[in-house]
């Protein structure tokens, strides 16, 4: 069967930097694949290709078979790949049902220019009530997204991708900032996403991680150096030596 999403020799370069170097790797339907690796591995420049907002110098991105490699990122969502952010991007003076009625809005081709319309858009205002109980903020609709804990604005944002209807979900670091309760609202908001659509996690919790992936890429350097089941990675001695080893004995 066709991957959800294929990268094949994804390589990009700042200068003399080569942050992604040959990067490959597959994500089959319904799977969650999480990329892993230190601090300056290159899962940020690798997810901002993914998205399309970064450019690479070589390599292909491929969206159930389809090349979108040179797909802008509105192209992009409309093929069915959306993406969370490390940080937040919503609209705090909007509300949480505005923020998301604006995602179901853009989906169906509508202009942004009249937003005062969305309001009376009965069904934009169902289809994003929709999304935001998906994401367990069922009852948040009213709410001004500027006055959502941290936690629940990462909520709102995974509400919103989901608005546009994703057969693909980047996430990236999405427990970022957040504390445990919180933490442990989107650990199962997340595992109640598996299966439901293809997800690429990029999270620095090793915990979460190893508990929510079916595969893990491990990224160092710009290369992949390994790509398994949890368990297969937990006991790779290269993978060990060069992450998990400081990671676990933090």
């Amino acid at each position: 069967m066709t991957p959800a999403l294929s990268v094949r020799g994804l390589t990009k370069s700042f200068d003399a930097l080569k942050v992604s170097d040959g990067i490959s790797f597959d994500v089959a339907w319904g799977e969650l694949h999480a990329i892993i690796g230190p601090n300056g591995a290159g899962k940020t420049t690798l997810i901002h290709q993914l998205s399309g907002s970064l450019a690479p110098d070589a390599g292909r991105i491929l969206l159930g078979g389809h090349d979108i490699t040179r797909l802008s990122m509105a192209a992009r969502a409309r093929r069915g790949l959306a993406r969370s952010f490390q940080i937040t991007s919503i609209l705090a003076g909007l509300t949480a049902l505005e923020n998301v009625a604006l995602a179901v809005q853009a989906r169906s081709g509508s202009s942004f220019r009249f937003l005062r319309q969305v309001a009376r858009e009965s069904a934009l205002n169902d289809q994003a009530a929709e999304a935001l109980a998906a994401a367990g903020l069922a009852g948040a609709e009213d709410r001004s997204a500027g006055t959502l804990s941290h936690g629940e604005k990462r909520q709102l944002e995974i509400a919103i991708a989901l608005a546009m209807q994703p057969k693909v979900l980047l996430l990236d670091e999405p427990l970022a900032g957040t504390g445990h309760r919180e933490s442990a609202a989107l650990l199962d908001l997340i595992a109640g996403l598996k299966g439901r659509l293809s997800i690429v996690l990029i999270e620095h919790d090793m915990e979460a991680v190893f508990a929510l992936a079916d595969r893990i890429s491990v990224l160092v350097y710009g290369r992949l150096i390994a790509t398994g089941t949890p368990d297969a990675i937990r006991a790779d001695a290269q993978v060990r030596a060069a992450y998990l080893g400081d990671e676990e004995g933090a």
